[in-house]
């Protein structure tokens, strides 16, 4: 679905997310760079989430839920302060990003960016559940960045 990218220049798309990042480490999220937001977008959602988590947690974990990211944002600085955009709960029950932090072996982590015709009224305790329903029928483009982390 068009030509939205997004990258890291900590880590290439398949590659080992730096150990910084981690919930455990400096638990801070990793530098972003988007680039082919469709112009009639008004606003970006962002979910990272850990699909290998369903094993040792019981559920895909979310470590991540972003909304309502002004389309015009190119870049998402390391440790980023989201003043622009709302963040909601991730399942450690905490407000913003939690790193990864695989119980068992090495976990695949999803970075899935959507662009949006509508900008959303979702409250802080929003979860990735929420605004995949949320932004239903309200997606122009759409791509994924993936990385993995040690246990």
């Amino acid at each position: 679905m068009g030509d939205l990218t997004l990258k890291s220049p900590a880590f290439d798309d398949g590659e080992r997310i730096p150990e910084t990042y981690g919930y455990t480490d400096a638990n801070v999220n990793p530098p972003l760079e988007i680039d082919g937001v469709p112009d009639d977008a008004e606003s970006l959602a962002l979910i990272v989430d850990d699909p290998d988590a369903k094993e040792p947690a019981g559920k895909v974990w979310d470590h991540w839920v972003v909304w309502n990211v002004p389309p015009e944002t190119a870049t998402i600085p390391e440790d980023w302060d989201a003043a622009d955009a709302s963040e909601g709960t991730n399942d450690f029950g905490d407000h913003g990003y939690g790193g990864p932090n695989p119980p068992d072996t090495e976990h695949t982590y999803r970075f899935e960016l959507y662009a949006l015709d509508t900008t959303l009224e979702l409250g802080p305790d929003a979860d990735a559940d929420d605004l995949e329903s949320a932004i239903e029928g309200h997606v122009l483009a759409q791509t994924r960045l993936e990385g993995t982390y040690p246990a």
